[in-house]
């Protein structure tokens, strides 16, 4: 039985997610949450197996009530469930250490299958967020779910990504890449984003050891050429 936290700050969503719940017979909800700072109180109370987390929340928002559960309680998985469908929110989401990411227009029975599969090995994506994270195929999705287990998949990077971490594997910065490239620095960081969501890593320094044990990288670093 997959013991669940249902966090929302909508009164009526979250009576909806709990119906959800309590309508599968393989799952108990074992406490609701307003805000952050009650999801980490009840995770520390409950020790639930899955958390299902809204983003927008007053008092802590969803993305930091995720980085914190990890650190409390890194056995507990995170179903992502908002109304956002940006690759922004969903990029945050996930780099804090959420196993899924859901949008709201899912049906009850694709919110319990999301919630199994986050308890399991697979990272469940709605398609319109997998489409603007660049995972075309689901193929792509199970590739990003073997990376987050640590398996020593090949990502396929799309040329401008394997520019940028060539680059950032020389010792360039965020501003340094963006020169060079022709770019913004909002759109490097976007770039490295992408690339540690493809490696299952949730930061730059992660990101360069993932690619050195693969081979995608010289282990020697260089420094940039600025400043």
């Amino acid at each position: 039985m997959l013991r669940l936290v249902v966090a929302d700050d909508h009164p009526i969503m979250r009576a909806a997610l709990r119906a959800y719940v309590d309508s599968a017979p393989d799952m108990v909800c074992v406490g609701e949450a307003q805000n952050g700072v009650e999801v980490i109180e009840r995770v520390r109370e409950e020790h639930p197996d899955v958390v299902i987390m809204d983003l927008k929340m007053p008092v802590m928002g969803g993305v930091e009530a995720t980085a914190a559960v990890m650190a409390i309680a890194p056995e507990t998985s995170v179903l992502a469930v908002t109304t956002f469908s940006s690759e922004g929110h969903a990029l945050q989401a996930l780099n804090a250490g959420a196993k899924g990411y859901i949008v709201k227009d899912a049906t009850a029975e694709q919110v319990l299958e999301a919630v199994r599969q986050v308890h399991g090995s697979s990272v469940p994506i709605s398609p319109d967020v997998a489409r603007k994270l660049e995972f075309n195929e689901v193929s792509e999705a199970e590739e990003f779910s073997a990376a987050l287990a640590g398996s020593d998949y090949l990502p396929r990077i799309p040329p401008r990504e394997t520019e940028v971490l060539n680059l950032l594997a020389r010792g360039f910065s965020n501003r340094e890449i963006a020169l060079r490239m022709v770019l913004t620095e909002g759109a490097v960081k976007a770039h490295l984003g992408r690339l540690c969501v493809r490696f299952g890593v949730r930061d730059r320094v992660q990101l360069l050891i993932r690619a050195t044990q693969l081979g995608l990288i010289e282990p020697q670093l260089e420094e940039g050429q600025e400043g």
